[in-house]
């Protein structure tokens, strides 16, 4: 907590005394009738700040203009700078900017939760995702039978994004849009022509759900590696039909995949590698430790639920949050533990979130035993006449249920805990559509995304201008037509129209085959194959339609929080219907 001795001295003394001696307790009691105060002291402001000032720093409403040049600059020092420390007010990276789809006051919030995978731990794709392409191809050539010629392939991290769904017994790949039409599809490495794509999606007394069992969703990170290995294995059997068996169609393959990446979590193959060597699979975020203190000093409980278990939590986290000695190594001393209030390992989510029948045993973080617990207070163990405590001020369990989560850290409202995580279903959905928690999610993507669409702005007018043209050509060739249909006209005037009609044509292709290009081009620029993550062609894609839905918030980083007061109110620009664009000139 930063603290100037000029806005200590405006605290009365009995206020004083009592942060001096415990600071953490007393911001909880005061949080309320001293926020004022509380707040000039976390920012280390003066407290001759103004009152607008204040409101603004309460509020958390200065707002930054993008600077594109500053696109690539960190607003975090390497000392961990944040919101709370002498140095902010620098401008924050469009990039880095938390996103609001739903009003979300922090004032409310009493309880910050995280999730670890993906979310405070970001993975390498290029190291972590090919070990794990790896480790699945070995275990489909030596535990499932399938071709030597497997060993010999490579992996492309960049090809395959999150929002795509796999259709399991075409063997297709496909993009949609929030309407759930395909827009982009590929079987195994090759495009569909639009007949194709409409021969099999778009002709249909019903519409498809593109759920389970016959479709599978590509929208975690860690799901990118099995798709571009069943993208592989589908091209792999229509150009050798001979190496596989009658019975293996693309359904069986994508089910062995499954298997295969299962066998790899459960044998314990990847998580050995990156608890050996976690820095080069795990990307160190130096603003995350901080960020955690900000949220903790402003009285806010902080806990961690993740379905990896103890032994590995531990090395992810002890490397994210651990004390380093002066070689910046960070032996397994469990400080990191020091950052959240109750931490729970093997959550099972999403069931974590609506099943109230699992159990809840503590963790001993040093020798990893489970210890049985009555609804997570402690029990005396058989030939022990008290209940074994743990030492340190942060418990660890495993299992549970939201419930049990709830009653350790006293939450009397499913309004009062937001909730960060990277998985649309395991993390967000869930914990919002059944609980009521606020929700955050993480797309690490995101920030290169953002910062091309600003790069790209002039080039989206430009599309919209053609738009707009194309729309005014089709409208006279349209009524030109009607005219010659029905119109009885003299020789020398159907002629005319016919000559308008003519050259109208030719405006009409020239400008539909000017703005596909454009369009293409810029669809390309954010990714070769599937273009911009949130979009498809011009409406939003799925997986902007799901973030949209579930996520109050959204960023491309957890520690990105860091980068905003505590007691911000987040809201959400205003929504815009097709009929208000023209007239408001949104």
């Amino acid at each position: 907590m930063l603290l100037s001795g000029y806005s200590f001295s405006c605290l009365n003394a009995a206020i004083r005394t009592q942060l001096l001696l415990s600071p953490r307790s007393v911001w909880r009691k005061l949080r309320l009738e001293r926020r004022a105060q509380v707040l000039v002291l976390v920012s280390g402001f003066s407290c001759l700040v103004s009152k607008k000032s204040l409101e603004e720093v309460e509020m958390g409403e200065k707002r930054s203009v993008f600077n594109p040049s500053d696109s690539g600059s960190s607003v975090v020092d390497q000392d961990g700078s944040t919101w709370s420390s002498a140095k902010w007010g620098q401008e924050i990276p469009i990039g880095k900017h938390i996103f609001c789809n739903r009003s979300l006051n922090m004032k409310n919030v009493v309880a910050v939760g995280f999730d670890m995978d993906y979310t405070l731990a970001q993975y390498m794709p290029e190291t972590f995702e090919s070990l794990a392409y790896n480790g699945t191809v070995k275990k489909l050539v030596y535990d499932l039978g399938y071709p030597t010629e497997l060993l010999e392939w490579k992996f492309d991290w960049e090809y395959m994004v999150r929002g795509l769904v796999l259709d399991k017994k075409r063997g297709n790949i496909l993009k949609m849009d929030r309407h759930k039409y395909v827009k982009v599809a590929y079987h195994g490495f090759k495009e569909l022509s639009k007949e194709d794509k409409v021969a099999a999606y778009g002709i249909t007394l019903t519409r498809d759900s593109f759920d389970e069992p016959d479709y599978a969703l590509i929208d975690t990170l860690f799901s990118l590696a099995e798709a571009f290995l069943f993208a592989q294995l589908v091209d792999f059997k229509d150009n050798h039909p001979g190496k596989f068996s009658s019975e293996t169609d693309y359904s069986r393959m994508y089910r062995d995949v499954r298997a295969a990446v299962d066998l790899c979590h459960r044998d314990g193959t990847l998580k050995q590698m990156v608890a050996k060597e976690p820095g080069r699979y795990i990307t160190e975020d130096l603003a995350i430790v901080p960020m955690l203190k900000m949220l903790r000093d402003s009285g806010r409980a902080t806990f961690l639920v993740t379905n990896s278990l103890w032994d590995y939590s531990n090395v992810v986290m002890n490397f994210l949050c651990g004390h380093k000695n002066s070689d910046g190594d960070s032996s397994c001393n469990y400080s990191w533990l020091e950052n959240f209030d109750v931490v729970i390992t093997g959550s099972c989510k999403p069931t974590f979130f609506h099943d109230n029948r699992a159990n809840i045993f503590e963790v001993d973080p040093e020798s990893g035993m489970l210890l049985n617990t009555d609804n997570g207070t402690p029990i005396p163990q058989i030939g022990c006449s008290s209940p074994r405590l743990q030492k340190k001020a942060c418990r660890v369990f495993q299992g549970g249920n939201v419930a049990h989560l709830h009653k350790l850290l006293s939450i009397e409202s499913s309004s009062q805990v937001l909730y960060i995580g990277d998985h649309i279903y395991g993390d967000i959905l869930r914990s919002k559509k059944a609980l009521g928690w606020r929700t955050m999610l993480v797309v690490p993507e995101l920030e290169k995304e953002v910062e091309l669409l600003w790069k790209l702005r002039d080039t989206r007018k430009e599309l919209q201008n053609l738009r707009r043209e194309r729309d005014i050509v089709e409208d006279e060739i349209h009524h030109r037509n009607w005219s010659l249909k029905f119109e009885g006209l003299h020789i020398d005037e159907k002629q005319k129209l016919l000559s308008e009609l003519h050259k109208l044509e030719l405006q009409r292709d020239n400008a539909r085959q000017h703005h596909q290009q454009l369009q293409r081009e810029c669809h390309l620029k954010f990714h070769a194959v599937w273009g911009q993550l949130m979009k498809t062609g011009y409406q939003n894609s799925r997986f902007a339609h799901q973030v949209e839905r579930f996520a109050c918030l959204y960023t491309s980083k957890v520690s990105n929080m860091g980068l905003y007061s505590p007691e911000k109110y987040y809201r959400p620009s205003e929504d815009f219907m097709p009929h208000e664009f023209d007239i408001l000139g949104a």
